[in-house]
C-alpha cells in the first residue's frame, strides 16, 4: 500500500459500529461494510472534483464492481476511520481503493475496490469525464496496484 492509504490516527472517524449492524456472530455484518465505504466515497469525492458542481453539471458516479476483502472483525460501538486513493481511471472510468481501519486501534478491518462510471444524467449514459474531474484524478497520490479490479477490457 502507498503511503496515503495507511491509517491516518489523526483521521476523523466515519461511523461507529452501529447495533443495526452488527450479527448473530456479534461482528458488523458484510452488507454493512459495503455502507461505511460508500460513506468513504461521499467524503473522497470532493477531492476529485466529484462533488456538487459535477452533479450540477449533469454529471454523476455509478458503481460498476465492487470488490471487498475482510481482514479483522470489527464489533458494537468500534469506532471507523478510512483512507482511498486512486488506482487507475481513463476517459470514462476511476478505480479506487478504500482501506477501513478501527479508528483508535489502527488496525485494518477491510479493503474495497470499486469501479465508478462517469454517467450524463440525463441520457442515462456512460460519458467521458470533464477534464477538471480527470486533473484531479491525475493530481491524485497514486494508491497500489488493485489487488483484483482492472480497467482492462476482457480478451
Amino acid at each position: 500500500m502507498t503511503e496515503g492509504e495507511q491509517w491516518d490516527a489523526a483521521a476523523p472517524a466515519l461511523a461507529r459500529v452501529r447495533p443495526e449492524w452488527v450479527d448473530h456472530y456479534g461482528h458488523m455484518n458484510l452488507a454493512h461494510y459495503v455502507t461505511v465505504f460508500d460513506m468513504a466515497t461521499d467524503v473522497f469525492w470532493p477531492s476529485l472534483n466529484l462533488g456538487r458542481t459535477f452533479r450540477g453539471q449533469g454529471f454523476g458516479t455509478f458503481a460498476a464492481e465492487n470488490w471487498v476483502s475482510y481482514r479483522r472483525e470489527v464489533r458494537l460501538d468500534d469506532p471507523l476511520s478510512a483512507s482511498s486513493a486512486v488506482l487507475a481511471h481513463d476517459e470514462k472510468r476511476l478505480l479506487i481503493r478504500h482501506r477501513l481501519f478501527h479508528a483508535e486501534a489502527g488496525f485494518e478491518s477491510a479493503r474495497c475496490e470499486l469501479l465508478f462510471l462517469c454517467v450524463d444524467l440525463a441520457a442515462r449514459r456512460v460519458a467521458p469525464w470533464p477534464e477538471p474531474v480527470r486533473a484531479a484524478f491525475g493530481a491524485a497520490t497514486p494508491g497500489a496496484t488493485p489487488e483484483r479490479l482492472a480497467l482492462r477490457r476482457p480478451a
